[in-house]
């Protein structure tokens, strides 16, 4: 999601100082992920043989089965302070196709689009309900379903996962705590998270739910993971050496393991590969997006996979397309910093959270 400067960050309350922590999120130091397998970094090698309108970069021709030369960039709703978490919900009760979810962390909310009607209040309060006296009062980060088709959560400020027990329907902020300690210890707060297809959960877990983040004293682990809660409910460790672990994600056919890392110092997506048993190996650098001589806009964050393999990954910029090798196939500039997209159920649209603005890609 994002960094913070650790000697002066404080609790905001306003808009304009939530941007600002924004911001400084992006001067954040880290270490160096370790152990891992050594592959030559992917990293951007040429100029984009095509640009669209101005935002629109294509640096590959497989990028065209996805985007077309009148690609526009949709704003559907705008005026949040920070969106993150979008979740497609298949449920054509309401719509035609369905409907989306997503966070508005800082005001502690969730909201619901609807295609052709708009915007509304879903859930509040998302992920701070004082659960332990002092917890910084931030909202749910990322959603989304269990195999239940019930809606999960993860809490900033209750510094858990947790699952809404009501209907998706009838929406209600009462929650069961399905990952809230690591052998005893209070977990940072949890971010983003992807199931496979046995219903076990990966996430990730920074420090940006904790309002010092990395220098708070509320912090109960030294370290910041990568985890894995299998559907039995044990929770294992995967990784410890990601100072700012953020998006996450799986391959379509489960076998490889996604993880953006929003560290200034280190701006990569890393991808691991997944035994059978949900252990995680061959750990090693999928992107490289630093940039010598630029400040990036942005760091590695949210993403989605393409049931092809495709995975579309908000970083510097907008959202970057990758190939499973880990080969930039296009860019599209969106002209804010944005955290995470969510696709469609039926992939014909890109759902983005962009700061303060909830946006939209029509894809083929």
């Amino acid at each position: 999601m994002m960094k913070i400067n650790l000697l002066k960050q404080t609790k905001r309350k306003t808009k304009n100082a939530w941007l600002s922590q924004v911001l400084l999120l992006t001067l954040a130091s880290g270490l160096t992920a370790c152990q891992m397998t050594q592959h030559e970094p992917v990293t951007v090698e040429h100029q984009p043989i095509r640009v669209i309108n101005n935002s629109v970069e294509i640096y590959s021709a497989e990028a065209e089965q996805f985007l077309s030369t009148d690609t526009p960039l949709q704003v559907l709703s705008e005026g949040y302070k920070w969106t993150e978490g979008p979740l497609w919900v298949a449920d054509t009760s309401l719509a035609s196709q369905g409907y989306l979810l997503f966070s508005d962390i800082p005001n502690n909310k969730i909201y619901q689009y609807i295609p052709g009607q708009g915007t509304a209040l879903y859930l509040q309060p998302s992920g701070a309900t004082g659960l332990v006296d002092g917890d910084y009062g931030q909202g749910s980060n990322g959603l989304l379903l269990n195999q239940q088709n019930q809606l999960v959560l993860m809490q900033q400020g209750d510094r858990r996962v947790a699952v809404m027990q009501s209907a998706l329907s009838a929406p209600q902020p009462k929650f069961k705590t399905l990952a809230g300690y690591y052998q005893g210890k209070r977990l940072n707060s949890p971010n983003d998270a992807v199931y496979d297809s046995q219903g076990n959960l990966y996430f990730t877990d920074p420090p940006y739910g904790l309002a010092k983040i990395l220098q708070d004293e509320r912090k109960a682990l030294d370290f910041q993971g990568v985890y894995r809660l299998s559907n039995q409910g044990q929770l294992t460790l995967l990784d410890d050496e990601i100072t700012f672990p953020n998006g996450i994600g799986l391959s379509p056919d489960g076998k490889t393991l996604y993880v953006a890392v929003s560290d200034i110092n280190n701006p990569v997506w890393y991808a691991y590969d997944v035994a059978n048993n949900g252990q995680v190996t061959n750990k090693r650098v999928f992107f490289d997006a630093k940039q010598p001589n630029q400040k990036p806009h942005g760091l590695p964050d949210g993403m989605a996979v393409h049931s092809n393999g495709t995975l579309f990954a908000t970083g510097p910029d907008g959202v970057w397309l990758f190939n499973p090798k880990g080969q930039v196939i296009a860019k599209v500039k969106t002209g804010k910093l944005t955290a995470n997209c969510t696709l469609a159920e039926n992939e014909k649209a890109l759902y983005l959270s962009a700061h303060d603005t909830l946006m939209r890609i029509p894809l083929k």
